[in-house]
């Protein structure tokens, strides 16, 4: 079984995290995405605090394609350095885990 993980990406609008999240899964790099409401992100910019209401998605993924992914996501996204960090999931139900792997195999 191929290592899943989880990704996480913030976007500031819906739309966008709707628009990424969909190029992504078509394109197969990506099983699913859970795009979580608006949340607060709290950071420093350029030298200066900033704060900024932004959507969370949480993407379930293969570890192999991680660094397309994390391209695919910087080409798409419209933030300067978009935040893309990856998790192990250390432990999962053995058909849902499968079903991530099938869902990012490319088709023949």
């Amino acid at each position: 079984m191929a290592e899943a993980i989880l990704v996480m990406v913030t976007c500031g609008s819906r739309a966008e995290a709707e628009r990424i999240s969909s190029q992504l899964i078509e394109e197969r790099l990506v099983a699913c995405v859970n795009i979580a409401g608006r949340i607060r992100s709290l950071f420093r910019w350029k030298g200066a605090a900033a704060r900024e209401s932004e959507s969370l998605l949480l993407m379930k993924t293969r570890r192999e394609l991680f660094e397309r992914l994390c391209e695919r996501v910087e080409e798409l996204h419209s933030y300067e350095t978009p935040e893309v960090v990856a998790f192990p999931i250390v432990a999962g139900s053995p058909a849902y885990l499968e079903w991530v792997r099938e869902s990012t195999e490319q088709e023949d």
